[in-house]
């Protein structure tokens, strides 16, 4: 999974402080010794993690490499454990946005997260069913079969404790006079995933029991693919800042968490600036998620879906001012595996996951969670404080 089976997983690393001022090699060097990752995996990130055949076996009409900067950001504490987090990403202050926020929250406790069980999706669209009332009570009635057929398509997912576990209908009736489709038929098939993000699961299984359901309702079924809307695969994450760990520069720390409690308010209440509210969470978690091989897109799509499910969009995160503590809390879907895809074949992504020491899927989405929330927080105070340009360009003149 991460490289080295003999590196536990679930160990907590070495403290480390900093890494500026040092050069790419000796930080590299601080985070293998503190990892306990090979020559071969400190090789495989200096060099960008893959090679141009390994490449070609990933996607199509491969005529090259594009790379982007890693960098490692520090002093993230979830669920008690300090972690190292892998970032993938070519905009400045990201990184050591997250370090100093991670800092601040370790102050208050560290950020808790929790995980839900790797339930996901697949949707069978059933098209001209003949009485859509009659059909919903057939399936249903054919769920153990159903959940059968789903099984069957997938026994090695069985063996390792997943599977089918539930049959949902739903009736999409049309629209408006515009639409120009009747009522439809969806059929949900609900499936622990385990270890995988899942897609492959899902879409064999739903392409399995097509048939079937098309007989069972007397239907066309048409679309046959998983939802990315992964609302039963969620993650949650709750940190604590003490007020004084906020101050910033000639602004004190109260007066900063008021601050971004004000900014938490005005996501909540304005689309538009949900919207940037929102990226800024994605900062953290899409670098992450890059650097760590996921289905990146996957997950921005579901968080953003997840965010607009009351009919408003709205910030994935909100923040309050209680008792003396800045408290933040964010949840949202979270589809991540380990195993397969990229996983499989990027010696790089197998050397980040080394150096997050990731202990499972849950694992890795919980610190996702942790890593949006940190990133949030680290946006949020420089708004509140001297805004987000004085940090960004500062950093940027280095590229010159």
């Amino acid at each position: 999974m991460t490289g080295d089976s003999s590196r536990p997983g679930g160990a907590d690393v070495p403290v480390v402080e900093s890494l500026r001022g040092l050069s790419p090699a000796e930080r590299l060097r601080r985070v293998a010794a503190g990892r306990g990752l090979s020559a071969a995996e400190c090789a495989a990130l200096a060099a960008g993690g893959l090679g141009i055949d390994d490449a070609d076996r990933l996607i199509e009409n491969v005529v090259g490499l594009h790379a982007l900067p890693l960098g490692v950001a520090l002093h993230l504490v979830v669920n008690g454990r300090r972690r190292l987090v892998p970032m993938a990403i070519e905009e400045p202050s990201v990184v050591a946005g997250l370090s100093n926020a991670a800092k601040m929250l370790a102050a208050g406790g560290g950020v808790e997260s929790t995980a839900s069980a790797p339930l996901m999706i697949s949707q069978v669209q059933l098209m001209d069913v003949p009485d859509p009332e009659a059909a919903a009570r057939v399936v249903l009635d054919a769920r153990v079969a159903l959940l059968a057929a789903c099984d069957a398509a997938d026994p090695a997912l069985v063996g390792a404790g997943g599977g089918a576990r539930d049959v949902q209908v739903r009736r999409l009736d049309p629209a408006g006079p515009g639409d120009p489709l009747g009522p439809m038929l969806v059929v949900h098939l609900v499936v622990d995933v385990r270890e995988a993000m899942g897609a492959n699961a899902v879409n064999t299984m739903a392409e399995r029991v097509a048939p079937e359901l098309e007989r069972l309702t007397g239907g066309r079924a048409c679309l046959r693919i998983l939802t990315n809307l992964a609302d039963r695969r969620t993650v949650a994450a709750r940190g604590r800042v003490p007020l004084g760990a906020l101050a910033r520069g000639g602004f004190a720390g109260e007066d900063v968490a008021r601050g971004i409690e004000a900014a938490s308010v005005f996501a909540e209440r304005d689309p538009y600036r949900a919207a940037t509210h929102n990226k800024g969470i994605f900062n953290g978690i899409d670098a992450l998620l890059l650097a760590t091989g996921q289905d990146w897109r996957a997950v921005e799509a579901g968080g953003h879906a997840f965010a607009a499910r009351g009919g408003r969009y709205g910030p994935l995160s909100v923040w309050r001012v209680r008792a003396g503590m800045l408290e933040g809390e964010l949840t949202m879907p979270m589809a991540v595996g380990l195993i397969g895809g990229a996983v499989r074949a990027h010696a790089g992504v197998r050397a980040a996951l080394g150096i997050l020491g990731a202990a499972g899927a849950a694992d890795l989405a919980e610190v996702a969670a942790a890593v949006g929330l940190a990133q949030n927080l680290a946006a949020l105070r420089a708004l509140a404080s001297e805004g987000i340009q004085a940090g960004h360009m500062r950093l940027h003149r280095r590229k010159g």
